[in-house]
């Protein structure tokens, strides 16, 4: 999936579910998602929920943890 696709991705899922895949937060954060994988494994990322072996991380949550973090 490129850049392209994700972020039609996400503004879909903004308006039909509020959960994204990692792939999709991280392009919503401005992340890689590699760094968003890292970030979880620190215990210093976003709160996600674990539906499975499959992650997902809530609008609500990405928003407040990006305004939580701005500078």
């Amino acid at each position: 999936m490129d850049n392209a696709d994700a972020a039609a991705r996400a503004d879909s899922a903004r308006k039909n579910s509020p959960f994204l895949s990692t792939k999709e937060a991280a392009h919503y954060l401005g992340l890689k998602p590699h760094t968003l994988v890292k970030m979880r494994m620190q215990k210093r990322g976003p709160a996600c929920r674990y539906h499975g072996r499959y992650v997902f991380y809530h609008i609500d949550d990405l928003d407040a943890w990006s305004k939580a973090h701005s500078k």
